[in-house]
Parts: structure tokens; C-alpha cells; sequence
């Protein structure tokens, strides 16, 4: 049984690549696994129905999105991938929600993680005030979760 009455907010929250802390992404999404189902049946099922059985499963493309800042981390990230490839990819990336305090209370692991695609911000003179994001698509083979950290 929870000890907590109300959920966690979602606007607190820290990522770490490899290890490397890096927070101040504004927005994180696609944080998801997903199972193939097989149908099956056996001839000698008394119903004229199949069963769902679980097959394979994979991860999904994660989003992260956030204001341009001064940081070459995920350009040298980028460029890692460029010039050689898998070798380039992180072993993981952890995303921690953390809760008022800042004291983590969840997190999920991606692993094996390559940056699959980059969007700079649209830039126009007009807005005065809109905030330049850009947005980086993550992809993973593997997601884990834990409570308060992934092993």
C-alpha cells in the first residue's frame, strides 16, 4: 500500500548520459516498452477462440527537449556516432523523477542508447520572447525502471 496520498509531480526530474550528469531538459517523453502478442490455439480447445501469448518486446524512442544552452555534450555525442558508429552510443541514460525534497523516487534506465535524431529550434525574429528548444530523439534497445534508482 502507498504511504504517499498524491502523485509526484512531473516538472522534477535529472538526466545522466552515461554516467555524466546533464540535466535541464524542459520535456521528456516516450518512455514506454511494448509487446508483440502471438495468437494461438490449440486444436483441441473447447472455445473457438485464441489465446494471446507475449512474444518479443521493444523499447521505444524517448524525446527529450530543452532550452539551447552553451553545452557541446550532445554535439560531441552526435558526432561520436557519426565517426564510428555503435562505438558511439551510450551504455545508458537515467532518467530520475526526483520529488520536492529532490530526493529520487523513480528512475528508468535506458540502454545501449544512440541519439537517432536532432532538431534545432525554429528561430524567428518575430516571437521576441519564445524561448529557442531544440529537441533530441533517443534510441534504446532496453528500458528499466526502479524505485528510488535502477541497479
Amino acid at each position: 500500500m502507498s504511504t504517499r496520498p498524491t502523485p509526484y509531480g512531473a516538472f522534477n526530474f535529472e538526466i545522466s548520459f552515461g554516467g555524466d550528469s546533464f540535466g535541464g531538459f524542459s520535456d521528456v517523453s516516450g518512455l514506454n516498452t511494448e509487446f508483440t502478442m502471438s495468437e494461438y490455439r490449440e486444436g483441441t480447445d473447447p472455445k473457438n477462440h485464441v489465446r494471446k501469448v507475449p512474444g518479443i518486446y521493444k523499447t521505444g524512442d524517448v524525446t527529450l527537449k530543452r532550452g539551447v544552452i552553451n553545452s557541446q555534450v550532445v554535439w560531441s555525442w552526435i558526432e561520436a556516432v557519426r565517426s564510428s558508429g555503435v562505438q558511439g552510443r551510450k551504455d545508458f541514460v537515467l532518467i530520475t523523477l526526483l520529488d520536492e525534497t529532490r530526493t529520487p523516487v523513480q528512475s528508468w534506465k535506458l540502454l545501449n542508447v544512440t541519439p537517432m535524431k536532432y532538431t534545432g529550434p525554429t528561430l524567428a525574429a518575430k516571437g521576441g520572447g519564445d524561448v529557442a528548444l531544440e529537441e533530441l530523439v533517443l534510441s534504446a534497445e532496453d528500458i528499466l525502471a526502479g524505485f528510488p534508482n535502477v541497479a
